[in-house]
């Protein structure tokens, strides 16, 4: 598996967002005082040691981490850690640190083991009042909060508080262990080749809105599973936003994707290739100028198909230049949405014929094809756009590998 010049690969990532309510309430603009988050999110390829990435790029005043734990979780769910796994986490050497205000900051190496598909729980206290938290307002798995220092605290009664967005983390790398020669070379613990991480960049339907929270069926972990099924395992890295667009930047949807292409996948360490889902959103919003899902998040703007393929453009030319190979995948349907009209149709229709036929990506994921003009019933969360756990299970069955 590809990795950076010091030796890791990201093996989870989450896009860091402005604090913001998001599309339910969360604890991202109150911030915290004297008060621990646990966070457990589930990795994609395993290792011998671990480093935490946290991000206080939407932060406006230093971030001050009183101290930070890594650990492996009591089963599914809850805040409880198994105790002989708990090891304190540090920065340059410091269990306390600060994080610049609009910067990110990698932790020190950590020697847990992990394995393909473990889950890893990260606890951090924040002794000073934090300010406004750069947050993942969308992250279909359950942080906790707790009054105090709780970083001790293994079964996890202390965290009474509960949220549906994560903070300040984004990402977590593994490394193989020391003197293992051509780490290039080296192999899951499942067996198999790795190759690099894979980045996946767009919206909803990348961040799994739809799916059933806490039980990791989003597009991307299926994807990894399949990938190491297969016998050749590789990281999968998620980089969605709910409501994210090509072509618009947005304070509660985020920076446009070739904006984030930059800040959320360029500096993932060990990635070599980028997929990229976006658009429905552009042509969407487009036509909801009346009754608009987000009118606090962001206003109504029309964009037309031949914006999002200039944006795409400018994708893959940031991909290319970077080293990356860039996969487009086509746009799935809407029909029957509160998106879907004649127009946007027709828009979408225009947006996936380029991505199929131009050929200027490195390879083509027709999930258009593979999910129908509409989405199956089976398939459907219910509002006709977005994927139930059936329908993330059918769009990962739908890749080719080979393409990949």
């Amino acid at each position: 598996m590809s990795r950076d010049e010091n030796g890791w690969a990201a093996t989870w990532t989450a896009s860091p967002q402005m604090p913001g309510a998001g599309f339910e309430p969360n604890w991202s603009e109150a911030g915290f005082a004297d008060q621990t988050l646990r966070q457990t999110v589930r990795l994609s390829i395993g290792g011998e040691a671990l480093r935490i990435r946290l991000s206080n790029r939407y932060g406006t005043t230093p971030l001050r981490v009183a101290g930070l734990s890594a650990a492996l979780p009591v089963g599914v769910g809850g805040a409880a850690v198994k105790p002989e796994t708990v090891h304190a986490v540090t920065v340059g050497g410091d269990s306390g640190f600060v994080i610049p205000a609009g910067e990110d900051v990698s932790s020190d190496g950590v020697a847990l083991g992990t394995e393909a598909f473990d889950a890893v729980t990260v606890t951090m206290y924040l002794a000073e009042p934090s300010g406004p938290a750069t947050c993942h307002a969308q992250s279909l798995a359950t942080t906790y909060r707790g009054s105090g220092d709780r970083r001790a605290d293994d079964d996890g009664a202390a965290f009474t508080e509960t949220s549906g967005s994560w903070y300040l983390l984004s990402g977590i790398d593994v490394a193989a262990e020391r003197g293992d020669g051509d780490r290039s070379s080296d192999r899951n613990r499942i067996g198999g080749d790795r190759s690099g991480g894979i980045v996946v960049l767009g919206d909803s339907l990348t961040d799994g809105t739809g799916g059933t929270p806490d039980t990791d069926q989003r597009f991307t972990n299926l994807l990894a599973r399949r990938l190491a099924a297969s016998g050749r395992p590789r990281a999968v890295l998620n980089q969605g936003i709910g409501g994210n667009r090509v072509t618009i930047d947005s304070a509660g949807l985020g920076e446009r994707t070739p904006v984030r292409l930059g800040l959320d996948v360029l500096p993932q360490p060990g990635a070599d290739t980028v997929v990229i889902l976006a658009g429905i959103n552009d042509i969407g919003i487009s036509e909801l100028a009346e009754d608009s899902p987000f009118p606090v998040l962001d206003p109504y703007t029309e964009v037309s198909a031949e914006e999002v393929i200039t944006g795409h453009r400018d994708m893959i030319r940031r991909a290319h230049a970077a080293g990356l190979r860039a996969v487009g995948a086509t746009l799935l349907p809407i029909r029957g949405s509160a998106y879907s009209t004649p127009r946007s149709e027709a828009e979408r229709e225009t947006i996936n014929t380029w991505i199929r036929e131009s050929q200027e990506y490195d390879a083509v994921i027709d999930l258009a094809r593979a999910m129908g003009d509409a989405l199956d019933p089976a398939h459907d969360s219910g509002d006709h756009l977005h994927l139930s756990d059936a329908g993330y299970r059918a769009m990962a069955a739908a890749v080719d590998l080979n393409l990949l």
